[in-house]
């Protein structure tokens, strides 16, 4: 089992900045992908960042020069600094880790999502 424990997220006026948290406990070995996705209403949940265990990151376009995401592999623990926040930045963001469960397979584990709200 593994559990997601959000944090960070909030009201901001647009130009401002956040920092989101996401720490990953329970029993496992290693964590190979973590990762954020973010979901708007009327709108399909999206990939933003994801940061694999060796630190190569990718993100969604919309987002590339503003959003940074980094992880703390002692800590068990994936970051995701926001800075510029626009309105469409406005959504609940989900933090994602993906498990390996054997030498095979992997299972994703999903953060109970924290609330952005970029507004003046």
């Amino acid at each position: 089992q593994v559990q997601l424990v959000e944090s960070g997220g909030g009201l901001v006026q647009p130009g401002g900045s956040l920092r989101l948290s996401c720490a990953a406990s329970g029993t496992f070995f290693s964590i190979n992908l973590m990762g954020w996705y973010r979901q708007a209403p009327g709108k399909q949940r999206e990939l933003v960042a994801v940061i694999s265990n060796a630190g190569t990151t990718n993100y969604v376009d919309s987002v590339k020069g503003r959003f940074t995401i980094s992880r703390d592999n002692a800590k068990n623990t994936v970051y995701l600094q926001m800075n510029s926040l626009k309105p469409e930045d406005t959504a609940v963001y989900y933090c994602n880790a993906q498990v390996p469960s054997s030498w095979y397979d992997a299972n994703d584990y999903w953060g109970q999502g924290t609330q952005v709200t970029v507004s003046s």
